[in-house]
């Protein structure tokens, strides 16, 4: 495990893998550093890139510091960066939530050369509901008042649509439940990085108009058709991007089909 500092002091823990251009996977809802299929994917490819992993605050062994604010994330990745080093703009791939985080930072000037999103969760239509209106602070009552199982169910039956009657037997598993439970803060934090995007309506055209690098777009063909609409909708946004989806696939994506997609576009 590595460590650097953000700006405004909060240790980050980070692991670097491979050897080449410098390539940051920054993760969505409940993901770690050390996450199985993270970690997967950065095997894949190390032979090409020197894969970066790290714990975004509040999880892992990275800290946090109050309040909290998307810009500090922001800042947390401009660390990152620049401990790494490497031979220009780093490359940059985020997964779900990720994928929004990593747009704010290339819309607020972190240098990078070319993004790659997997599966923006954004609700641009109506094949789902939206977010409630008080979502995040749903999230932030229940983690307030010490009910942190409640937080993750907020999550798992808004953000995610998971029926409510599938929830009795994830509790059930107590280690991964308990892992989810430790990690319930940090749903506010994506909460809040998502902002409106998953509302229900258009993406805002004014978002990310700093965002004019090479870009990739790519969802999973098997997965809920709010993916689709959401990577669609992104695309057409962003004025240089490429679209791509994976057949077979859904929002928990096989790193083994995912690689080549991402090393032939970082290449």
């Amino acid at each position: 495990m590595l460590r650097t500092t953000s700006i405004d002091g909060t240790a980050l823990a980070y692991e670097r893998t491979g050897e080449g251009p410098v390539l940051v996977l920054m993760g969505g809802a409940f993901q770690t550093r050390n996450d199985p299929k993270w970690l997967a994917l950065a095997g894949l490819l190390g032979d090409r890139f020197s894969v970066v992993t790290y714990d975004r605050r509040g999880r892992g062994d990275s800290g946090d510091t109050a309040p909290y604010d998307v810009r500090r994330e922001v800042e947390d990745l401009a660390a990152i960066v620049e401990a790494v080093g490497g031979d220009g703009p780093a490359r940059l791939m985020g997964m779900s939530s990720g994928s929004a985080l990593a747009l704010e930072a290339v819309q607020q000037g972190v240098p990078v050369a070319r993004l790659a999103v997997y599966e923006p969760p954004f609700i641009v239509e109506d094949s789902r509901p939206p977010l409630p209106a008080d979502y995040v602070a749903q999230l932030d009552k229940a983690v307030a008042e010490g009910r942190r199982g409640d937080a993750v169910e907020i999550f798992m039956t808004c953000a995610v649509g998971m029926p409510a009657e599938y929830l009795a037997p994830m509790r059930a598993d107590v280690a991964t439940w308990s892992h989810l439970e430790s990690l319930a803060h940090t749903l506010a934090y994506d909460g809040r990085v998502m902002g409106t995007t998953m509302s229900g309506q258009p993406l805002p055209a004014d978002r990310w108009p700093a965002v004019r690098i090479p870009a990739l777009v790519v969802d999973g063909g098997a997965s809920q058709p709010m993916f689709r609409h959401g990577a669609d909708a992104l695309a057409a946004l962003l004025p240089a991007a490429e679209r791509r989806t994976l057949e077979g696939q859904d929002h928990d994506v096989d790193p083994a089909l995912l690689a080549p997609v991402l090393r032939e576009f970082f290449a």
